[in-house]
């Protein structure tokens, strides 16, 4: 059986500083998924019930946009 390295314990979250661009960058450089429910009830009668989900992430030229339009229809438009 191996032992268990020494390995450095890591910084808590408390503790640590990260700048919003950082965060912004790791996050929109992996992708993130959002979802939520929001739900309007009286009387604990539902009355509107909201689903949400978002994709975040970032667009670049190893991952186009899925609504850009491709260059040889670009390029017939330009007549």
């Amino acid at each position: 059986m191996t032992e268990p390295r020494d390995l450095p314990e890591p910084e808590p979250l408390h503790g640590r500083q990260v700048a919003l661009i950082d965060l912004l960058d790791r996050l929109l450089s992996g992708g993130a998924v959002i979802t939520g429910d929001v739900v309007l009830s009286v009387a604990y009668v539902d009355l509107v019930r909201v689903s949400l989900r978002a994709l975040i992430v970032s667009i670049g030229p190893e991952n186009p946009s899925p609504w850009a339009i491709p260059a040889a229809s670009r390029d017939s438009h330009d007549v």
